[in-house]
Parts: C-alpha cells; sequence; structure tokens
C-alpha cells in the first residue's frame, strides 16, 4: 500500500452504504471528498458479509440484493468523482482549532481536510474464528460468501445459529450439492421465520452439534462433527466451510482522538450529527443519541444531514439547504478509465 498526501474539502471515514451516499451529498455540495476504509473494497459490512442477501427497508426498492445497492451508490457518487484510499484504518486525527483537520491512515497517507465524516458503521471488524481448522482459511474455509457461484456443486457445511449463516443455507441450498447447517445450540439467535425457511429447504440442521476437526490436504475435504443426537462423530463430505460465528467490532484508534462515546462503542452525535469534536460529524450505525434507530434507511438521512451541516462549516457563506436535485442537471459521468 502505497502512502498517499491527499487535499480534500471533506473526509468521509467508511465507505460502506451510509458513506457512499454521503459521498454522492457532498459532490452535490461541490465539495472535493475522500473515502477511507479498512477494508480492500466498498460496501463495508454489506459487501463483507451480505453481498447476496436481499435487503427489504431502503426506500423505493421493494427489494434489493447487498451487492446492487452498492453498486448503486457508488455510480451515484462516482458523478462527483470522490477519491477513494481502501485497505487504509483511519489512525491519527490531528486537530487544530485554527486549521484544517489531518488524518493519518494505517498505511502512512495523510488527509488534509476542512471536515470529516465518520460512518464507520460498528467500527473495524474481524470475524469470529472457528475452533478449529484456521489454517485452511482461503482453501475451502471462509467467513463471507462473496460469490454464491463459488458454491454450485459443491458440499456446503456452515457452522452458525445467526442470521447470516440461516441466510447462507437458504441462498445456496438451490445450487449446491448439500448444504448442512451445525449449531453448537438448539435454540437460534436467527429471525424464527428464517429458521423456518431453512428448515423446509432441504438442507441439513444439526443442533447442540460442533465441527471438531477439518480434514484434508491442500483443501478441505471433509469434517468431523459431534452432536448430541448422533451415535457418535461423523465425517461430512466438505469442500466449503463456512464460519459463520458472527463478528468482532472495535472502533479501534477513534477511541483516542477524544470523541464523546456511549456505551463505549458508539459516537454522541447532536441534531446536527455534530460529535464533540469540532468539524467532526457522524452518521449510521456508529451515531448515538437519544431515539436512535439503527437502520440503513436512518442512515442514508444522517449522512445528508451531517454533510449538509458540514458544508456550512467549511464555507460559512454557503447556504444550510442544498435545494432540489431536480433543480440542477447532475455532473456528468467520469469517463471509465482506458
Amino acid at each position: 500500500m502505497t502512502a498517499q498526501d491527499v487535499d480534500v474539502d471533506l473526509l468521509i471515514v467508511g465507505a460502506g452504504p451510509v458513506g457512499l451516499y454521503g459521498a454522492y451529498y457532498a459532490g452535490v455540495r461541490g465539495l472535493r471528498t475522500a473515502l477511507v476504509d479498512s477494508l480492500p473494497e466498498v460496501g463495508g459490512q454489506v459487501t463483507a458479509m451480505y453481498p447476496e442477501k436481499p435487503i427489504y427497508d431502503v426506500a423505493g426498492f421493494p427489494s434489493i440484493r447487498g451487492r446492487d445497492l452498492v453498486a448503486g451508490l457508488v455510480e451515484q457518487a462516482a458523478r462527483y468523482d470522490p477519491a477513494y484510499l481502501l485497505g487504509e484504518a483511519a489512525q491519527s486525527l490531528e486537530h487544530r482549532p485554527d486549521g484544517p483537520l489531518v488524518v493519518e491512515t494505517s498505511a502512512g497517507s495523510r488527509i488534509t481536510c476542512g471536515a470529516a465524516v465518520i460512518s464507520g458503521g460498528i467500527g473495524t471488524f474481524e470475524p469470529r474464528p472457528l475452533p478449529t481448522g484456521e489454517e485452511f482459511l482461503g482453501r475451502g474455509l471462509a467467513y463471507f460468501v462473496p460469490r454464491l457461484a463459488d458454491y454450485d456443486g459443491t458440499d456446503v457445511v456452515i457452522v452458525g445459529g445467526g442470521d447470516s449463516a440461516c441466510d447462507w443455507a437458504l441462498a445456496l441450498t438451490p445450487t449446491a450439492r448439500s448444504v448442512t447447517l451445525v449449531h453448537r445450540r438448539k435454540a437460534f439467535r436467527a429471525h424464527a421465520a428464517t429458521v423456518d425457511a431453512v428448515r423446509a429447504s432441504g438442507a441439513r440442521i444439526l443442533v447442540d452439534a460442533e465441527v471438531t476437526a477439518v480434514l484434508g490436504a491442500g483443501s478441505v475435504d471433509a469434517v468431523h462433527v459431534t452432536a448430541k443426537d448422533l451415535d457418535g462423530p461423523v465425517v461430512l463430505p466438505c469442500q466449503r466451510l463456512v464460519a459463520a460465528l458472527g463478528f468482532l467490532a472495535d472502533l479501534g484508534p477513534m477511541r483516542e482522538w477524544g470523541l464523546e462515546l456511549h456505551d463505549n462503542r458508539h459516537l454522541v452525535v447532536d441534531s446536527r450529527m455534530r460529535t464533540s469534536l469540532p468539524r467532526v460529524y457522524a452518521a449510521g450505525d456508529i451515531t448515538d443519541y437519544a431515539g436512535k434507530v439503527r437502520l440503513i434507511s436512518v442512515g442514508f438521512g444522517e449522512v445528508a444531514t451531517a454533510v449538509n451541516n458540514a458544508a456550512v462549516e467549511i464555507d460559512p457563506e454557503a447556504q444550510l439547504f442544498p435545494g432540489h436535485s431536480t433543480d440542477a442537471a447532475p455532473a456528468p459521468v467520469p469517463a471509465p478509465l482506458a
């Protein structure tokens, strides 16, 4: 990763759906914008964990796949040509009372900006590891399912009892040779209707069960499973093993920025989406205030509020209300790179 020096009007920390929509709105306000994200791709948790999952609560879309939502947001923001610094985590913040903000990343990039919007969702996150078989990561073992087609015609074992485990079981059952869901408890954390759908899908469900060993030479070939309802350990054929055990979230270095926190994990904001630091705003799941509802649709509204208030703080002569998008022709979409 090559360090860069970037000078923009607005920095958005987090390139998930809320951050991407913020990049669009910053463009509407004529702000030069950069987005930084610790993940190597845009889309945040949606890209990393739920790219094929249907999302039902985005206004105007009765149902949209996570992958398609992210693609649409990228296209929407592309009209204003934001800069992306991906695979770089925001590390330090230099807050000058009479000067710009300076954020340094894990790759050594320095981003100078007039204001910042933190839209980092739950912060940086890492999957909870499977107790066994970690050496097969990338060779049959995965924590996310970015492409369903890679699982066609294979024997799939999914470990977990939450929504993501059940969602992937439902998505993979139609095209995989077999799907087995292994959960260490009898009760599932997933929504009851989703669990009922998995039971009706034809997937095999083993509860009070654990994967105790992963077998294979170069890649995963099979797994050992122990369960109370089985006479003894069984060997299941498995070329694809998905560990959907949840994830560990952390605000990381942002804890040291001097931001006011709630429950040691959320950023406290006011009605303008301002944090406790001047010219630092926040939007999306990472924020907290009285009556906060953590939905993607709420995050879209919050980041529009944050960006418009930041625009006025960057340029006190600017109007808070941006006007209606139909009042002006959109900027042309940049030509693709040769």
